[in-house]
């Protein structure tokens, strides 16, 4: 376990990766993408949901 963490550790302290800023506008796009996401297959999950718990 205490190998992984120092692989976290190590992650974090390089700078050839991303940006912290980077993180930030990929975490917020992924948001996005999802919320699109949801509410375009709402009505469809909502719908199928529906008929299998109706009597």
């Amino acid at each position: 376990m205490a190998g992984a963490y120092g692989r976290v550790v190590e992650f974090f302290k390089d700078e050839d990766g991303l940006t912290v800023v980077e993180y930030i506008v990929s975490a917020g796009l992924l948001v996005v993408v999802l919320s699109g996401l949801f509410t375009v297959l709402y009505g469809a999950i909502s719908d199928r949901f529906e008929s299998m718990f109706s009597d």
